[in-house]
């Protein structure tokens, strides 16, 4: 059985933290959805146009192996502010599957839903100033804490999509994926 990830994208999401652990996940086997919040026709925070499968919503109570959530400010604030997000989120985290957040994304959805309490997380320098004294901030560039993953932004977008890979397919799978990527240091 193939694994599965969905991929959060709203106005404002930044591109790379997007397509990069999309592109990774599908290139190690992963069936990846990309789910839209607030329409499926999305404008990128870079003006890239993104395009969703269908929306969050839509979704139902499907549950995936892993959801990843994006940074750009105004992406993650339009993921915290949508309710099926939320919901989807929380419903996953509380199964047991990979919850992945990168940038702007821990400190704007992940911490203030109680996910990151008690862990190890990262986010993009500067956001951490969001998080409780309950999370333990680290300045890495990916920071895995049980089933959740914490990344820092566009710059890191690669070795966190390696990360999540890690964790859903192994990682002999994602260091062939890395190598044949000529991602250094795999």
């Amino acid at each position: 059985m193939s694994k599965t990830a969905v991929v959060l994208l709203a106005n404002g999401t930044e591109e790379i933290e997007a397509i990069t652990p999309g592109d990774v996940l599908n290139r190690c086997g992963v069936d990846v959805t990309f789910a839209g919040v607030g329409g499926t026709d999305l404008m990128g925070g870079h003006h890239v146009p993104l395009r969703a499968e269908c929306e969050v919503e839509d979704l139902g109570e499907i549950l995936f192996d892993a959801v990843i959530v994006p940074g750009g400010g105004k992406g993650a604030e339009n993921i915290a502010h949508s309710d099926g997000a939320r919901a989807l989120i929380k419903r996953h985290f509380e199964g047991g599957k990979v919850i992945a957040a990168i940038c702007a994304a821990p400190a704007v959805v992940l911490a203030p839903l109680g996910i990151l309490n008690g862990k190890h997380a990262t986010c993009y320098p500067g956001m951490e100033r969001r998080f409780g004294h309950e999370i333990k901030g680290c300045e890495s560039e990916v920071v895995v804490d049980g089933h959740v993953i914490t990344s820092r932004g566009p710059g890191t977008a690669m070795a966190f999509s390696l990360r999540i890979a890690e964790q859903l397919v192994g990682a002999p799978t994602a260091l062939k994926v890395g190598q044949g990527m000529l991602v250094h240091g795999m």
